[in-house]
């Protein structure tokens, strides 16, 4: 049996509100899944950029707090 990953994409909206989408990893599937709004998708290709589509779209949130 595969072990499983998790990593997290975060933004943030322009109110500062931050809004994460965990990316759990088991085999060649991820699972995202929304904190906000408890939105879940099944992907196997591009996680984070279907978790930054998801959170542009859903929340309008663009702000990526790592970036300098």
């Amino acid at each position: 049996m595969p072990s499983m990953t998790t990593s997290k994409v975060s933004r943030w909206d322009h109110h500062g509100r931050e809004h994460i989408v965990h990316v759990r990893k088991s085999g060649v599937q991820r699972q995202l899944s929304c904190d906000t709004c408890d939105w879940r998708k099944r992907v196997q290709f591009l996680p984070g950029l279907k978790a930054e589509e998801h959170l542009a779209e859903a929340h309008q949130a663009t702000v990526d707090p790592t970036a300098a």
